[in-house]
């Protein structure tokens, strides 16, 4: 086996790997997941929110 062989073999299987990555991306039964994921930092906020005021309703 010479560099040109390794180099080509290290070529697909990075090639395979990446088209692996990207249809587990864009899968369909993947979709839920990544929308909840995407509206995380929107939750966290309301319950920030909702923490702030009962925290100064009972300060008040």
């Amino acid at each position: 086996m010479d560099i040109g062989t390794i180099h080509g073999i290290w070529t697909l299987t990075l090639f395979v790997s990446f088209i692996g990555i990207v249809l587990w991306a864009y899968s369909k039964r993947r979709n839920s997941a990544f929308k909840e994921a995407a509206n995380l930092i929107f939750d966290d906020e309301e319950q920030h929110r909702m923490s702030n005021s009962t925290d100064s309703t009972r300060r008040g």
